[in-house]
């Protein structure tokens, strides 16, 4: 299983001053990207550039390792082509267009050494001379083999290591499928086919979002009254920081616990098989009237980071997740087939059918996948209420 740790290294002041440079220099890659791809277009009828010429026209430009300047080329290639994906999914999103100043630094297979403790990162030849490389000392490193090492700026510079921890999944011989329901007020709540369901809150999650909110509110509008650039201004501008680094920290934490506990829900009831509903463009969709009362409250509702985590936590435990369309599962009966939109925690229909809303979306998800509509499944037989601390 690949995995990934973040961590902070101690080097020297002029070693990390060129790491600095390092990232300054990507983002050139970066922009380069853009120029190029841009008169390959309007000299080509619109046709878009290769990958293969991408890289022939970024070759021996910049002072960096071979392999670095490529990983900023298919970062670039693998945003433009998401975004051709998203957009015949009817999105509006925009190619990749904006020019940075600093941009992450990828070291991959040959471009890094390890000795001990001690990463030696590459800078390859420039002029037919081999560049001093930097050299980087970690705490702890991961004992498998690392694959590839990111310097990320957060709040300092840190390096993001990916390895192969040498652990296969694990072995699941469940017969259960669970379907999922992503929410703003419960994080997640699942139901099986046995008919159990659980409910993990996501209050934590919405708590941190608002004081996050509120604390950036108010040091936003002290620095509206300095002049930008001035010690004061500054003070305001680590102080903001500071916020959006310790709530990034808490929510990751709290998101991390979140999944952690439906993932061992999921080993208890022998689920074998994961169904998550898709909630891409639920803003977009909302009526303009509603929009600006709900436009907070989704925006800060983090459920890709949600249904990342499920998904290898669920392949460490031999189980598959997959994705459906949610439409109306939260507002049809089961029972009789009338929609409606419900304001309480409960669904109530004419028809006598009652159940609690969020356990009623994911009964008509599970059934959606089960039986291509939405179909009684049965009354529930328990529901596990879990909060997180």
């Amino acid at each position: 299983m690949i995995r990934c740790v973040k961590t902070a290294f101690h080097t020297s002041k002029w070693d990390l001053e060129r790491l600095y440079t390092c990232n300054r220099i990507s983002a050139e890659v970066w922009n380069q990207c853009l120029l190029i791809a841009k008169h390959h277009a309007l000299q080509d009828d619109g046709k878009w550039i290769g990958k293969t010429e991408l890289q022939a026209a970024l070759k021996n430009q910049f002072p960096l390792h071979s392999q670095s300047v490529q990983a900023v080329c298919h970062k670039y290639l693998f945003a433009r082509d998401s975004a051709k994906q998203a957009r015949k999914q009817g999105l509006r999103t925009k190619y990749p267009y904006k020019k940075k100043k600093h941009f992450n630094t990828k070291w991959v297979d040959q471009a890094f050494k390890i000795k001990a403790n001690t990463i030696y990162l590459s800078l390859g030849i420039q002029n037919g001379k081999r560049q001093q490389p930097i050299k980087i000392t970690v705490p702890r490193l991961p004992n498998p083999d690392i694959k590839e090492i990111e310097l990320v700026f957060d709040r300092k510079l840190v390096i993001s290591m990916s390895y192969d921890d040498g652990q296969a999944a694990a072995e699941n011989q469940g017969s259960q499928t669970a379907a999922i329901d992503l929410g703003e007020i419960h994080s997640i709540t699942a139901t099986t086919t046995e008919n159990k369901s659980i409910i993990i809150t996501g209050r934590k999650v919405r708590s941190i979002h608002r004081l996050r909110n509120k604390k950036l509110a108010e040091i936003q509008k002290l620095m509206s009254k300095c002049q930008k650039g001035s010690r004061q201004w500054k003070k305001y501008n680590r102080a903001k920081k500071y916020i959006l680094s310790k709530s990034e920290r808490q929510l990751n934490d709290a998101i991390h616990k979140t999944t952690k506990q439906f993932v061992e829900w999921c080993r208890e009831n022998e689920v074998k098989a994961a169904v998550v509903g898709k909630v891409e463009g639920v803003q977009r969709n909302t009526k303009k009237k509603k929009r600006k009362t709900v436009t907070q409250k989704l925006s800060n509702w983090s459920f890709g980071k949600i249904q990342k985590q499920l998904a290898y936590k669920l392949e460490a435990q031999g189980a598959s997740m997959k994705m459906i369309d949610e439409s109306y599962t939260s507002q049809q009966c089961p029972c009789c087939g009338r929609r409606k939109k419900i304001s309480s925690r409960n669904y109530n229909c004419s028809c006598g059918y009652t159940e609690h809303r969020d356990v009623h979306g994911s009964k008509g998800i599970l059934s959606k996948y089960l039986h291509g509509d939405i179909r009684y499944l049965g009354e529930t037989k328990e529901i596990k209420y879990l909060r997180i601390a």
